[in-house]
């Protein structure tokens, strides 16, 4: 709770600057830009705002200033690990350059995600990090007209023109799929999010095919199933798997999360992970090593793409430039629940 000062008002900015003995610029730089500020000098500004109670005015420092310091994400869900690492280290980075993180969940619902931007952008924000590319051009348009700097995460497409900061979900996906076919699997299935209007499972989903086209493999040969990502999707899509085409070696998971759910489908139905079947996820997420058995999947440097974004939307609210495109590499983590493709066919009356 804010005290009063000598005169019963709320504490000010001046108030503060008197307090800490500084000018009311250097109170204003420590709170808006903390990285031009001094240790010994900023330490002693939050000492007097923690003790006098300030808070800043933000309503009035928007209306003079035109801008809130604040940036916006609209991520498709919160119950997804995946997204936390990186969403830390954004805000983190932002933090350091004194802007505040708002976040929104759009529940993978493209008319979802539309409201909660508009919202966003009409609560002040003055920017946006937005998952993957998919959405309306309409909705594209909309932040150019309000002259809202909107930047992509978690996808890398070199002929989009909207700036990212991610990696190519495609080529990454492929790269897996060549080992599991090196490994001598020609019956694939793969279980993924809904891939209409999803580019990073689109493409995860197409870089199966482009690597069981390089193999001379039927693409059209790949059992796919689609649903939404969660453990008990994935146990249930594994279920679907071993009872529609016995003959699968391995399922390959759009997801870490869908990839767990499938490793607990097959302990529950008497599958052996990887003598009777492989099993890959994407993404590394700290699950992925604790499973059992440790999952093979794909690396994504979610912190390093965090801070990245950070860094370039710092630089785009900065400089009022549109941003350079990075693509971030990936790597596989090859574990223990991909093996060698079984010989003969899986017959386990538990799969029925």
């Amino acid at each position: 709770m804010a005290q009063l000062t000598s005169n019963g008002s709320v504490p000010t900015l001046a108030d503060v600057a008197r307090h800490a003995n500084v000018s009311t610029a250097t109170v204003s730089r420590c709170l808006n830009s903390p990285d031009q500020v001094v240790g010994e000098t900023r330490e002693r500004v939050l000492k007097a705002v923690r003790e006098l109670g300030y808070a800043p005015n933000f309503g009035a420092r928007a209306l003079a200033a035109k801008h809130t310091n604040t940036v916006g994400a609209v991520i498709p869900t919160m119950e997804n690990a995946v997204f936390a690492r990186g969403l830390q280290a954004f805000q983190e980075e932002l933090g350091r350059h004194g802007k505040t993180l708002l976040v929104a969940s759009s529940a993978y619902n493209e008319t979802l995600e539309d409201e909660q931007v508009r919202a966003l952008v009409a609560r002040g924000a003055d920017g946006l990090l937005l998952i993957g590319y998919d959405r309306s051009s309409e909705l594209y348009a909309f932040l150019a007209k309000r002259k809202v700097p909107a930047l992509v995460a978690w996808s890398y497409a070199a002929q989009k023109e909207q700036p990212a900061i991610g990696f190519d979900n495609r080529a990454a996906m492929a790269e897996l799929a060549r080992l599991v076919i090196g490994h001598g699997h020609r019956h694939i299935a793969c279980i993924s999010a809904p891939i209409a209007s999803n580019d990073r499972a689109r493409g995860r989903v197409q870089g199966i095919g482009d690597a069981m086209t390089e193999a001379g493999l039927a693409p059209d040969d790949l059992l796919l199933i689609e649903t939404p990502y969660g453990i008990e999707t994935g146990e249930a899509a594994f279920r679907q798997v071993m009872a529609d085409t016995p003959e699968t070696t391995v399922v390959m998971c759009a997801n870490d999360v869908l990839a767990i759910g499938a490793l607990r489908a097959a302990r529950e139905m008497g599958v052996r992970v990887p003598e009777d079947v492989s099993v890959t996820g994407f993404d590394d997420i700290e699950i992925a090593m604790l499973a059992e058995p440790a999952l093979t999947t794909v690396h994504v440097p979610h912190r390093e793409m965090g801070r990245r974004a950070a860094t370039l939307m710092i630089q785009m609210l900065r400089d009022g430039d549109t941003g350079q495109s990075v693509e971030l590499p990936t790597d596989i983590r090859l574990r223990r629940s991909l093996g060698p493709a079984r010989s003969g066919d899986l017959s386990k009356a538990s799969m029925a």
